[in-house]
This record gives structure tokens, sequence and C-alpha cells, in this order.
């Protein structure tokens, strides 16, 4: 066998390393992934707000689809995203079961609290009881917003008219109003009409519209609000960028993604928990 020595042969060992180790011409390129995310996340400013120290730490972008829950966990079934963020537990374990979801983690939690006109027509201020207080607006006909979208915040809002025996929007007397929009756009309509709607605390307090709407009920256990990170399970959506999405996913659980969630705040006041804090 012919040996070569690299002083000898310079231009041969430079070609062989160019074999060995080709170049690819989308190297320098950017890693992207696409997260379906419930809006409540998008609307608060956390997503804005860590997502760069992501980048910054990987070299990933991740790209925002911002929806409800229910057309987050949809766009992901239909192979348009990486991996989904939302806040929905029945929603998502209907996806788990599916075959759609590989993995399912935890990663931050906050609570609802149901907002509305300072001067509390319906006199909720300082109940702790959710259901009984749905019970006395319905009962005093004051006006209520519904997101009406299939979100994770739309479907929890059902859940408790439900348990009060009640299904306001049969109805139809005009005090329940159904937007079929975002938790922001759902906050903005109520602070317009002087009516109550039930919120994430997160959007909430990031909520720049609150002349005259005040929080008036919260502490109930059955408001707590989990947001948990889901992986896509490869053998149903191939097309998935699994390495990459596992990375965010990771992130969000391990140290650097925690911190920078617990950092989040506004006035002093923090919008979102790490998975590990002690909840109510």
């Amino acid at each position: 066998m012919t040996s070569f020595r690299c002083h000898d042969l310079a231009i041969v060992c430079t070609l062989a390393l160019f074999v060995a180790y080709p170049v690819r011409a989308n190297s320098a390129d950017p890693q992207t992934i696409v997260l379906a995310s419930t809006t409540s996340v998008e609307n608060s400013g956390l997503l804005a707000r860590i997502l760069p120290q992501f980048t910054k730490e990987t070299g990933i972008e991740v790209r925002v689809i911002a929806q409800g829950t229910g057309q987050a966990l949809a766009t992901a079934a239909h192979g348009d995203a990486d991996l989904v963020l939302v806040h929905d537990p029945e929603a998502e374990a209907k996806f788990m079961a599916s075959g759609d979801g590989l993995t399912r983690q935890e990663i931050a939690w906050n609570d609802f609290i149901i907002v509305g006109p300072s001067a509390d027509p319906a006199h909720v201020t300082g109940t702790r009881d959710v259901v009984a207080a749905l019970t006395t607006i319905a009962a005093a006909k004051v006006p209520f917003v519904s997101r009406g979208d299939k979100s994770g915040t739309d479907a929890l809002e059902k859940r408790l008219w439900k348990a009060a025996g009640l299904n306001p929007a049969a109805v139809g007397d005009g005090w329940y109003r159904d937007i079929g929009g975002s938790m922001g756009a759902a906050l903005n309509a109520a602070a317009a009409m002087g009516a109550y709607t039930l919120s994430d605390r997160g959007t909430w307090l990031s909520f720049g519209n609150k002349a005259g709407m005040t929080s008036v009920l919260e502490g109930d256990p059955r408001l707590l609000n989990r947001y948990d990170v889901i992986l896509l399970n490869p053998q149903t959506h191939p097309q998935a960028k699994q390495v990459s999405a596992q990375r965010f996913a990771s992130w969000l659980e391990g140290p650097n993604g925690q911190a920078a969630i617990a950092d989040y705040m506004i006035a002093g006041k923090s919008l979102f928990h790490p998975e590990a804090d002690p909840k109510p």
C-alpha cells in the first residue's frame, strides 16, 4: 500500500480533507422550529421574553403559531408544527391518546382569575368559589365575555358553567357574549362592555387597558393553570424536527429555561411560576 506524507503532497491531503468532511451549503443557516402555542403565553409577553435567550444559547430560532389550545393541538396533529406548548389537560390527554404526542411535561403554572368592572355589579368580590360566582353573575344577567375559541381558557370556562348546572350560551338573552377571540381580545371586549370574563393571570398582569376593571375572584383551587410542552410522536409525525424540538423542550424544563420563566415579572409580580414552585 502506498503512503503519502502531507508536507510532500499538500494538495492531495487538502482534497482528502474535503472528501472526508464535506461542507454543507446550509451549515451556516439558522435552525428553525415551529411552536404551536396558546395565545396566553403570547399575549402575556412570556415568549417574546424567553425565546431570544434560547436562540442565543442554541442558535435555534423558534417561530410561534399562537392559537387557542384546541387549534394549536389541531395544527400539530395536521403536521404543521414541531412541538406544542398548551394548557388544557383534557385536550392534551386526548392528543396523547391519539398517538400524536410522544412526551408531555409541565414547564410552568399560574392561575385563572375572574376580572370585571370595578363597581362589581354582580357583587362577587371577596368570594373564592368560582362556581358560586358564575351562578351569581348569571342570575344578575350582568354581561360576561367568553372567548369561545376552543382554547384552554374557553374549555375551563365551559367546565365551570357545567359544574354550575348552567348553559349560558343556550339562553340567548344577550348578557353572555361569545367573541371567538384571543385572551387579549376578550379582555378588551370586557373592558369596553363593562363585563366579567375569565382570564389567565399572566395575560391580565400584562394587559394595558385596565381602566375600570379589576380582579374580582381568585384563589379557587379549580383555577390552577398548568402549561405543558408536548413533543410529537416521530412515528406519527416524521416531518417534525425532533432533535431541535427536543432541545427546546429540554431547555424549558432545565435550569436556564426555568429561571427565564421565573424572572419574567411586571411591576414586581410573577406572571408564571416554574414547574417546581409549590402550588396553592
